[in-house]
């Protein structure tokens, strides 16, 4: 009988263990933060998922989205009126997931964050990785996902529609400027994969993609801007080549651009640099030294795929994010003033 009692201790003081290591990992904030995972409406009808970060006066407990570990609370009653909004576009097979603790620092701070889960262009679907909509129709769910956030979601009533940013990470970052204005030329491409190819070329290949066909290029949808949005932060775009000085005119919004010196994926010359030339005064330029690609998504927890962890040399993540999110922050406060 000893030995069961025995036995039981242990697991007792493993499990208490367990749970203090899940208290101890999970990604928090300074202030309670809520979340939901909602659903909004494609203008083809067809539902995608989108995270929603936000101020609430709730307990937050440790929870999993995807393997992302957070401090939330889930469902939790919204906190405050006339928030401001700002919505986020992961990058190619990510997820709302890739930028958890931008979103916990911004909703910490009072904001509404809302980072739809791309259709056809996430983790767990690529199912789109091959039609020449891929890349236009983020920019349309990321509309979409606005209309959403000021009519749809339970908690529209307490978001001020004059104060929404935006921030996109990669082919994330490439989605919101061309929300914010920035007129590809899609047909750019297979001059682009032709003669200088890159990583996108490579996972365009990967696919089969209509886009690396000059005929079936020239017919991908039109990118449509929207003018709700008011200020910009792009982190590591991808496929600045598509875009000429002329497709910059039409950005008036501010625009914090950031990039990784080691970023291999996305090379500054055909990208961070292009975006930077072509919006001038308008962009506020920072470069991170020893950051990769992948050192601008959210610091890596125990659940964390190995594959999306590595940083070069002794880069620390944690560190970086730990400036860049006040950084983030300080600009959307600078550039979403209340009226």
């Amino acid at each position: 009988m000893k030995w069961i009692i025995r036995i039981l201790v242990v697991l007792a003081v493993l499990a208490a263990g367990l749970v203090a290591a899940v208290f101890m990992t999970a990604m928090g904030s300074e202030r309670p933060v809520g979340f939901q995972g909602v659903q909004a409406s494609d203008a083809d009808g067809k539902p995608f998922t989108v995270g929603v970060w936000y101020p609430t006066e709730a307990r937050p407990w440790p929870m999993l989205m995807g393997p992302v570990l957070m401090k939330v609370a889930q469902d939790g009653a919204v906190t405050g009126s006339k928030l401001p909004l700002v919505v986020i576009s992961h990058g190619n097979g990510g997820g709302p997931g890739g930028h958890a603790d931008l979103a916990l620092a911004l909703a910490s701070a009072g904001y509404v964050v809302a980072a739809p889960m791309h259709t056809g262009d996430n983790f767990a679907d690529q199912s789109a990785a091959g039609a020449a909509s891929l890349f236009s129709g983020r920019n349309r769910q990321l509309r979409a996902t606005v209309d959403y956030m000021l009519k749809g979601w339970p908690g529209h009533d307490r978001i001020d529609p004059e104060r929404i940013g935006a921030f996109g990470f990669s082919a994330g970052g490439f989605t919101v400027l061309t929300a914010i204005g920035a007129q590809p030329d899609m047909r750019l491409i297979v001059k682009q994969c032709a003669t200088a190819p890159e990583f996108v070329c490579e996972v365009l290949r990967a696919a089969k993609s209509a886009l690396l066909n000059p005929e079936t290029a020239a017919t991908a949808d039109a990118f449509l801007p929207d003018v709700r949005i008011k200020a910009a932060v792009l982190a590591a775009p991808g496929l600045g080549f598509t875009i000429t000085p002329e497709g910059f005119a039409n950005v008036r919004v501010p625009v914090q651009l950031w990039n990784g010196e080691k970023d291999d994926k996305v090379p500054y010359a055909t990208n961070a640099k292009l975006v930077r030339d072509g919006l001038g005064a308008r962009v506020e330029y920072r470069a991170v030294p020893g950051a990769a690609h992948l050192s601008f998504l959210a610091p890596c927890g125990l659940l964390k795929p190995p594959m999306l962890c590595s940083d070069p040399g002794e880069f620390d993540r944690k560190a970086f994010h730990a400036s860049m999110n006040p950084a983030v922050l300080a600009f959307f406060e600078k550039n979403l003033k209340r009226p």
